[in-house]
């Protein structure tokens, strides 16, 4: 009977300690699970986070490409960055779904490359606009001046009946600077004739100016000019009554009056600008 006691008794033993050790395993699991929650829900918010800071870059994005279109004055529908970015920001939950989340930074990341195209093509179209302003004749071609003789038919200074002149001559004292009225290329620098030492800048888009009876030139043949950089000195060189500078505008192979590229204008014939 006692050895019938002892055997229950020891089975009964060895049945807790299994069962203590089963919930020792079994809480394991629950912390384990929990840490495996834990993480997960932290890479959730990591996720949702980084959700909401790329909505927010999204937006700044868009608000700087719309600002360049209307800076540009470009037509309306050319460039569209108001379309919506999907979820972030403060629309973020952290208790989203994973895949909701992941679906979110997908459509991010298709809006971000279609505003980065966008971007790109404003960005060339701005450049090449810009571009073709500082290529555009239109300014003095010398400071604080004002017209002599004026575009077209005039009395031969020299004498001797009509002229046709072909562009237009400013009061200029030898050794003024003679600047450059768009960017360019100098095409010719040197001696033509009665325009006795001329600047010629081709501005690569149908324009050609010139600038005439130079002192001396400062440019040569093959540099690149700026808008308002000095090319030569102003004198009387060539077929010349007096120090001036002597200034035609060639559009398309063919001399233009030059008035109306001379951005705010100069004064009239023979009056003195003030200031």
């Amino acid at each position: 009977m006692a050895g019938l006691v002892a055997g229950v008794g020891g089975r009964s033993a060895l049945g807790m300690a299994q069962v203590s050790m089963l919930q020792a395993s079994a809480e394991q699991r629950d912390s384990e699970l929990a840490q495996v929650r834990r993480g997960a829900q932290q890479e959730i918010n990591a996720m949702a986070a980084r959700l909401g800071e790329l909505q927010a870059q999204a937006n700044r994005l868009n608000a700087l490409g719309d600002r360049l279109t209307r800076v540009g004055q470009l037509q309306d529908g050319e460039f569209d960055f108001n379309e919506p970015v999907g979820l972030g920001g403060n629309d973020v939950s952290y208790d989203m779904k994973p895949a909701e989340l992941q679906s979110g930074v997908e459509r991010l990341e298709r809006q971000f490359a279609a505003s980065g195209q966008q971007l790109s093509v404003l960005e060339a179209l701005l450049f090449n606009r810009e571009l073709d302003k500082n290529a555009t004749p239109s300014r003095m071609p010398i400071a604080n001046s004002y017209i002599t003789s004026g575009f077209g038919g005039r009395a031969d200074p020299f004498g001797g009946g009509g002229q046709y002149h072909k562009g237009i001559d400013f009061k200029a004292r030898v050794g003024d600077p003679v600047l450059a009225v768009a960017d360019g290329v100098v095409s010719f620098a040197g001696v033509k004739g009665g325009y006795g030492n001329v600047i010629d800048v081709d501005h690569g888009n149908g324009y050609i100016t010139r600038y005439a009876h130079n002192s001396r030139l400062t440019v040569k043949a093959g540099d690149l000019v700026r808008v308002g950089q000095e090319v030569a000195k102003a004198g009387s060189s060539g077929r010349s009554t007096g120090a001036h500078v002597h200034f035609e505008v060639w559009e398309n192979g063919r001399v233009v009056n030059p008035r109306k590229f001379l951005g705010d204008g100069p004064t009239p014939v023979g009056a003195v600008k003030r200031g």
